[in-house]
């Protein structure tokens, strides 16, 4: 029997990484996740093959661009050992790291942006449980259902 896909929406600003440098690249380590809720969804829930809602923030207009897949489970983020890089954990080691990221692979990009404020309008169909749409949320990675994944993508 084979395991249930999962879904999930993955949060990028444009400026640093954005679905035409997915595209252009074909495959990214999505490194930098600096939360552990976020790090827990990596590490516990993603698995190859699940799909990724591809969503542009802190831009003009937010919101879902394109489509990814998760390419490989989650292992050490390298960033967290560099100390140039932003990222750079001084507390984790290769020992015991504590950041890992998962390697994510462009899909398409949508015909359009499907807008926050469009999914907003939608968030009583998408339901209470929906992460984005929720008061107070920040996470950078968050779980979707397999409704409103289907939902969100017919908005397109």
């Amino acid at each position: 029997m084979t395991a249930r896909r999962r879904y999930w929406l993955m949060k990028s600003e444009p400026d640093t990484f954005s679905i035409d440098d997915l595209q252009r690249v074909g495959v990214e380590p999505w490194n930098g996740v600096r939360n552990y809720q976020a790090r827990n969804y990596m590490r516990d829930g993603m698995k190859t093959g699940d799909g990724v809602l591809f969503y542009h923030s802190n831009t003009a207009v937010p919101g879902i661009v394109g489509i990814a897949t998760i390419s490989s489970e989650a292992y050490p983020d390298p960033t967290q050992f560099d100390p140039k890089s932003d990222y750079h954990d001084p507390k984790s080691t290769r020992e015991e790291p504590r950041w890992l990221l998962v390697d994510v692979a462009f899909e398409r990009k949508l015909k359009r942006t499907i807008s926050l404020d469009e999914i907003k309008a939608r968030s009583e169909q998408l339901g209470e449980d929906f992460a984005l749409t929720r008061r107070g949320n920040r996470l950078s990675v968050l779980p979707v259902s397999a409704a409103q994944w289907k939902m969100l993508l017919a908005m397109e």
